[in-house]
């Protein structure tokens, strides 16, 4: 759906700015006006800022994350200690330090305030609020447990955070070992070998084959640099469009899932992701059904996306949903057989939860493993390439003691 930005006056004459969903002009003009505010400019927010490409939204995702979590957890404290929606949000407006997030509170407080729900108002902003959040809020208020529910969520996000923290956390100083290789071989390359290759030249001798691949390299990467990052930005366009098709998506996900450890630790944070989200939304009060579907959105593996699709449309047949989890290969038999005592007996959420947390605990301790073996692996392998490129140039000046002075 489109997003207009908009400037408008209040009934009390006062500027108002912010944003709005709609399917046209006209449906965003009778929006605001539903909201008692005449719109003095209208006007298109591109797409490609709003939702796609490369945006400062997604860029800065993790502090935005944080921004809505920390708006969250506030709200539900004021909700749950009988203070008015309204006046919550108001407090929130001032209160928020992201300057962004704080225009979309006071557009979604406008929107209460004319009659709206909260959720009408949330849904408007996708990039700030996913389905996950939309939908737990929907039946929070449905349900007339809107502080309950905000703080089930914010306590849900804040695990989904400290996870992903922790494995970002573990992979860093690996991929900074990576980066620093890299540029060490760049420099040596680029700068190093050039000129070393100009004093063995001069000497007219035989030139060491070793020697002479390793000045061709870098030939080839001083002359032809451009080139190279063509090739590099060409490759990535078409990776990127293979993975813009569901073929392509899938093809790639299940390779992910083959490779040997990595596959492994994908599997868990897949598992795990799929059942504190699923755990919940059901303790939220949304339908299976429903829940089934918001899940399907999140997984982050298209394989697991599809078998979820599969257990929603067992679920509707009165079938259960750990058969299709078990076909996909994504969910191992003993956690699909977990799921399936959970449904027999009642107790379903309390054995995703637990499910979670194991494969939390297994992904977590995996990546700190890989990352304790990666770490002096890449140290070696840096010195051999080093060592390798030292080598290659001192080769020809080793066996001609009189080059430096010819």
């Amino acid at each position: 759906m489109p997003t207009y930005e908009y400037i408008a006056l209040d009934r009390a004459g006062k500027q108002a700015r912010g944003n709005v969903a709609a399917e046209s002009a006209s449906a965003a003009r009778r929006v605001l006006r539903e909201r008692q505010l005449h719109a003095t400019k209208l006007q298109p927010i591109a797409e490609s800022s709003h939702r796609g490409g490369l945006s400062w939204g997604k860029l800065f995702k993790g502090r935005r994350r944080r921004a809505v979590l920390e708006f969250t957890r506030q709200l539900a404290t004021m909700v749950e200690a009988d203070v008015n929606l309204t006046d919550s949000l108001a407090v929130l407006i001032v209160q928020t330090q992201d300057k962004q997030l704080s225009q979309i509170i006071q557009n979604v407080r406008d929107q209460v305030v004319s009659g709206e729900a909260l959720v009408d108002g949330l849904k408007e902003y996708p990039d700030w609020f996913d389905p996950i959040y939309v939908s737990m809020v929907r039946v929070g208020e449905v349900t007339g447990n809107l502080g309950r529910t905000l703080k089930l969520l914010s306590e849900y996000m804040g695990k989904r955070m400290r996870m992903e923290a922790k494995v970002k956390a573990a992979l860093t100083y690996p991929a900074i070992l990576v980066v620093i290789c890299l540029l060490v071989v760049v420099v040596l390359m680029t700068f190093v070998v050039p000129r070393i290759t100009k004093i063995i030249t001069a000497s007219n001798r035989e030139i060491p084959a070793l020697t002479q691949a390793l000045m061709d390299f870098s030939s080839l990467l001083v002359n032809w640099w451009w080139a190279a990052l063509l090739a590099i930005g060409m490759l990535y366009y078409l990776w990127h469009r293979a993975l813009a098709t569901q073929r392509g998506r899938m093809v790639f996900d299940r390779t992910m899932l083959r490779v040997p450890v990595i596959g492994e630790i994908l599997r868990e944070n897949v598992v795990s992701r799929f059942t504190s989200t699923l755990a919940a939304l059901i303790r939220s009060g949304l339908p299976m059904a429903d829940s089934l579907q918001v899940v399907a959105d999140v997984t982050g593996n298209s394989i697991m996306t599809q078998a979820v699709r599969r257990s929603r449309e067992r679920i509707i047949a009165g079938a259960d949903i750990a058969t299709p989890l078990r076909e996909s290969k994504v969910v191992g038999p003993a956690v699909a057989h977990m799921i399936s005592v959970g449904e027999r007996s009642g107790e379903l959420e309390t054995m995703l939860m637990t499910i979670a947390e194991s494969m939390e605990e297994s992904a977590d301790l995996s990546v700190q493993r890989i990352s304790s073996v990666i770490e002096p692996v890449i140290i070696v392998v840096m010195a051999v390439v080093v060592g390798i490129i030292t080598f290659a140039t001192l080769m020809p000046i080793l066996e001609v003691p009189n080059l430096a002075g010819g």
